[in-house]
């Protein structure tokens, strides 16, 4: 069974893996969220984001605003079984 940590874990893995990609800092993510309404310091979303921690609609606006790829459930299932290996 897959603990809540892994499932943390999975949240974070995901949206810095975005962040990567598109070289994006915590500083620009507010700033893209901000243009759509949302309101998060960098030092709030560094926090949030290292701990895995955040309501869905912040995960989807995030992943939104990095105009994040296609997420399968087999990724998602992967990443988990990496982590409990």
């Amino acid at each position: 069974m897959t603990s809540k940590n892994n499932w943390r874990q999975l949240v974070a893995r995901l949206v810095k893996a975005e962040m990567s990609v598109r070289g994006v800092k915590y500083q620009g993510l507010s700033e893209r969220l901000a243009e759509v309404g949302v309101k998060q310091s960098a030092d709030n979303l560094r926090n949030k984001v290292n701990k895995g921690i955040m309501g869905a609609d912040l995960f989807l606006q995030i992943m939104m605003v990095l105009n994040a790829r296609t997420l399968s459930m087999q990724d998602v299932e992967d990443i988990l079984n990496d982590m409990d290996a």
